[in-house]
């Protein structure tokens, strides 16, 4: 925490000298790095949301990149293919 702030506070005096930390993508944010590889990485992802507790729903620019096999190597159990790119993921309970 203190090396947050302090970071913070040397970034408001010298803004160009402390460099920003990389953020993540709001499309890839949560989801597991075999599932986005799977998904035909991450510049394919437009957004993704859980729907229940065991089906998470994800947009895709592009749904011929979906690997099949590499979802299921990464715990899907299933795809359900729907219109205009959104696909949903059947992962089932995780925990």
């Amino acid at each position: 925490m203190f090396d947050k702030l302090q970071q913070a506070f040397w970034k408001a005096l010298t803004p160009d000298l402390v460099p920003e930390e990389p953020k993540q993508s709001p499309a890839v944010e949560g989801l597991a790095p075999a599932i986005i590889a799977a998904l035909g990485g991450a510049e394919n992802l437009k957004s993704h949301q859980p729907v229940a507790l065991t089906r998470l729903r994800v947009e895709l620019r592009d749904v011929t990149r979906i690997d099949r096999a590499g979802l299921s190597v990464a715990g899907v159990m299933g795809v359900m293919m729907l219109d205009n790119g959104v696909v949903h993921l059947i992962t089932g309970l995780q925990g």
